[in-house]
């Protein structure tokens, strides 16, 4: 078994993008398939790219995808269902160059990716839904919903949280977590907010979360987490009509300070509902000639704004790897030695501050009282810095998974 000439990469999503172009930058022949068509970029609302997922796409030379497209968000301003303040917290550091961390529309986001793939020679297959796939001595061969076949040296499954390559890899794989959380959200116009362009705000609410952040045009971007115990099926979720989440959000939200209300009201329609879920710890990430990365490997909560990020690294450091190893099972091995640690870590400090978003009387209590506290010696400290500071570096010392790997500026 030799290095890899050519790849499969399941799923044309942000980190299914980003893996294909960091790969063709490799010189690794590279094929997305993607089982939906563009319109499915209109799931979702905003993400968050921290200083660390720029720094990932620096090393691709695709940086422009994110800093062109979103503004800038380097705070959050937490705050009760009174409207107190708790304090204040950052999503990412300052970059030499002055950038910060950067909010986008996800639609945006897996469009300017996927057309940076194309433009450097990727193809992507749309309306390709990969039915099953394996693995033989030279190679991986996946079969597709219409009956096509395609051959690669290696498969790469970045297709999500719900990864179908997952369970070609380890047939006992667990299962997502759900997170106990609904979630949706829209955009906002002529809606006056105290608060200004340049930062999160974000309310613990009695009922639900609430989050929104002001573009620099004035639109404000809104999400809510909505605490569910029992895990609603799909379907089920996709066929409530819209006027009934209105409904919903108008009596969790209505004993709350803040603009919820009012930007609900303003969104002629908002994003379709769907669950949280969490893969904290899959045990086997990869076999000789397949392996899964972003959040079909390790899916933290929403809470991290980390997922796109950790995506993004992973791209680069597995890029880089197949480039340098011998066989892919190697450059497999090395990636995963470096990722594992950091990933884990950052999902289970996410999974903490998940828990505080729907407590009951005593926690909120409890929550209210520890936070500004808790936030004040977090503000600079050696897990945010390792976060925020970590750099894939593409050439040089620490470019590969099989060296030193990263750095910290």
């Amino acid at each position: 078994m030799s290095a890899p000439r050519s790849a499969v990469v399941v799923g044309g999503g942000i980190a299914g993008s980003a893996t294909a172009i960091a790969l063709t930058k490799a010189g690794i022949a590279t094929t997305v398939l993607e089982a939906r068509s563009t319109a499915a970029d209109l799931d979702g609302v905003m993400l968050t790219v921290a200083t660390n997922g720029i720094n990932a796409l620096r090393a691709i030379d695709a940086d422009h995808c994110v800093t062109g497209l979103g503004f800038p968000t380097p705070t959050i301003t937490l705050r009760t269902h009174t409207g107190k303040r708790l304090g204040d917290t950052f999503t990412g550091g300052l970059l030499p160059d002055g950038t910060q961390s950067q909010t986008v529309r996800r639609a945006d986001l897996s469009a300017a990716l996927r057309d940076e793939a194309r433009r450097r020679g990727v193809t992507i297959r749309e309306d390709s839904r990969v039915e099953r796939v394996a693995e033989h001595p030279h190679g991986v061969r996946a079969v597709l919903a219409d009956g096509a076949v395609v051959e690669s040296d290696i498969l790469i499954g970045a297709d999500g949280v719900h990864s179908t390559v997952r369970s070609y890899i380890d047939p006992e794989a667990p299962r997502p977590a759900y997170a106990g959380l609904l979630t949706t959200g829209g955009y906002a116009s002529a809606v006056e907010v105290d608060a200004n362009p340049g930062g999160y705000e974000m309310i613990f609410g009695r009922r639900a979360f609430f989050g929104y952040a002001v573009a620099p045009d004035g639109e404000i971007w809104w999400f809510v987490n909505l605490p569910e115990p029992k895990e609603p099926p799909r379907t089920q979720l996709r066929a409530v009509p819209a006027q009934r989440w209105r409904e919903t959000f108008q009596r969790v939200y209505a004993d709350d300070a803040g603009p919820a209300l009012d930007l609900v009201a303003a969104t002629p329609d908002f994003a379709p509902m769907t669950s949280i879920h969490t893969m904290a710890h899959l045990p086997r990430w990869h076999t000789d000639r397949m392996i899964v990365v972003g959040d079909a490997a390790h899916a933290p909560s929403p809470t991290s704004g980390q997922g796109a990020s950790l995506s993004i690294e992973d791209a680069v450091v597995l890029a880089t790897a197949l480039r340098d190893a011998r066989t892919p099972a190697e450059a497999f091995a090395g990636f995963e030695s470096v990722r594992r640690p950091r990933v884990e870590k950052i999902i289970k400090a996410a999974a903490r501050i998940n828990n505080t978003k729907a407590p009951g009387p005593v926690g909120r209590l409890l929550r209210d009282l520890m936070l500004p506290t808790i936030l004040r010696l977090t503000a600079d400290t050696k897990s945010a810095r390792e976060t925020y500071e970590y750099r894939v570096e593409w050439a040089g010392p620490g470019a590969s998974a099989l060296g030193s790997r990263t750095e910290l500026s």
